[in-house]
């Protein structure tokens, strides 16, 4: 699946500062990141440049992207729900990462519970019986997010900022929310995303 990354220019600046922080304090990111301005505004992003039109936006830092153990417990999971729904291994990773930190007995502030912070009025759609499952949260959160990805074209970061503010809120401001949380929200996944791609 193709899947489209582009950002409003308004947040560029944002951007900036969370990758400067997330690079120099969490020492996460270990592939080149680079990024494109289109002609209306659109911030695009990749780690495998198409054009000169890429500039460098995050410089890799070799061997500083050392999985845990525990974030490798669920990989057999993780590629079969993958194989399932056709949405990338490293992306249903760096989603599991960012909403759970692989604790599967993670519950929100808001409810949501489990690998994928699934909400419990969504469980019974979803097919999953026991959310602490990590079966059934990974396939019930990735079947999902297949429907957000499909939904909004193969955007990715409306596809992510509705997974964690809801599609209902996207379809309100066409791009992603003015909601701090969600606009962290999107950069940490797509980071994670990028440095797992690799």
């Amino acid at each position: 699946m193709k899947l489209k990354s582009n950002l409003k220019i308004s947040t560029i600046m944002s951007i900036f500062l969370y990758s400067f922080c997330f690079l120099y304090f969490n020492n996460y990111v270990s592939a080149d990141i680079y990024m494109f301005i289109d002609g209306e505004g659109g911030i695009h992003f990749t780690n495998v440049p198409t054009s000169s039109d890429y500039v460098l936006f995050v410089k890799e830092r070799p061997d500083s992207y050392n999985l845990k153990i525990n974030e490798n417990r669920y990989d057999h999971i993780i590629k079969e729900a993958s194989q399932r729904y056709d949405v990338p291994f490293s992306l249903l990773k760096a989603i599991i990462k960012v909403e759970s930190g692989f604790n599967s007995k993670a519950v929100s502030r808001k409810g949501a519970v489990g690998l994928m912070q699934i909400m419990p009025e969504n469980n019974k759609n979803l097919n999953v019986q026991d959310p602490y499952n990590p079966w059934e949260n990974i396939m019930g959160g990735s079947c999902y997010f297949k429907k957000l990805l499909s939904k909004f074209e193969g955007k990715l970061p409306l596809a992510l900022a509705a997974y964690n503010a809801g599609p209902t809120v996207v379809d309100k401001y066409k791009t992603i929310p003015p909601y701090e949380e969600t606009e962290n929200y999107v950069r940490k996944v797509m980071t994670y995303y990028y440095a797992l791609k690799d």
